[in-house]
Formats: structure tokens, sequence, C-alpha cells
């Protein structure tokens, strides 16, 4: 088997994976879907909670999480300026996003704009 029908199969397995865990919001956690990238790991967030955030991503996650316009992040807003600024602990993958559709957690995010 080759190189290229090895990389193959990684990806299929990842498609099939199934959603054992789903990280969901806690506390005061929200859902957002990411408007632009500002540069220096900073980025426009539309919350669910109908708050437009400055998000950064971590020190600690700034090599393992890559982020893109479009794609859904679960924000943790700052104690101190926690209506404008927040940091990105999680990037949700397509299959948990269809997860988070089915069980109605989007419910607020369909209603704003179609995902």
């Amino acid at each position: 088997m080759g190189k290229k029908e090895k990389e193959a199969l990684a990806r299929q397995e990842v498609i099939n994976e199934e959603i054992s865990r789903v990280k969901l919001p806690r506390g005061n956690q929200s859902l957002g879907v990411v408007d632009a990238r500002l540069g220096a790991s900073r980025m426009r967030v539309r919350c669910l909670d109908e708050k437009t955030r400055i998000c950064r991503i971590p020190g600690r996650l700034k090599r393992k999480l890559w982020v893109r316009e479009g794609d859904l992040v679960l924000v943790q807003p700052w104690e101190f300026e926690g209506d404008a600024k927040g940091d990105v602990v999680f990037k949700y993958r397509p299959s948990q996003i269809d997860w988070l559709k089915k069980k109605g957690y989007l419910k607020k995010l369909e209603d704003i704009e179609e995902f």
C-alpha cells in the first residue's frame, strides 16, 4: 500500500468517525461564528448571545488551533470587558456541527443567518 493510499484511508476514517462527545458551552461560554480574521491570532466572532467580540487564540492553543472565517467556535468571554473581548477555546468539526444542529443548539444561528 502506497503513501497516497494510506493518506486516503486516514481521511476516510476521519470522515466516518462517530461522534462520542461534543463539547457544549458551560457557564458563560457561548457558540460563535468567525466573521473576520484580524491578524496576530485575533478575530471578530459573532456569538449566539447577540454580541460581537474580538477574540484571540490563547498561547497554549496557538499552534494546535487553526481557524478560518465561517468556522463555528466556542468562545470564553473575558472577566473584564467580557461583552467586547474573549478567547476561542474550541473549534467544531463538520460532523460535530451536524450533531449540534440535530440537537437544537444552533436554532439562534439559523434564525440569524443560514449556516
